[in-house]
């Protein structure tokens, strides 16, 4: 779902649609976030470096460029089976 009123952007590209994936069972505790447009994943828990885009370390940060023209996205492998 959508926060229409958080004026959150993607850490890593700066993408403003942000979607809320999970929330704390727990009300106000946290937030499971994604972006929209590269796909990035994080907690509203997690440090600075990982939630805020002026934090974000540079050598992460992503262009609309670098997302279309990403090489491939990595396949989530088959899960084991227990043995």
């Amino acid at each position: 779902m959508p926060l229409p009123d958080d004026p959150t952007i993607c850490p890593r590209c700066a993408f403003e649609t942000i979607d809320r994936l999970a929330t704390s069972p727990v009300p106000g505790v946290w937030d499971v976030l994604q972006c929209r447009q590269c796909l990035y994943t994080w907690r509203t828990t997690e440090p600075a470096r990982r939630t805020r885009r002026d934090a974000y370390p540079d050598q992460f940060k992503m262009t609309v460029a670098d997302i279309e023209n990403a090489i491939e996205v990595p396949a989530v492998p088959p899960l084991r089976r227990a043995g």
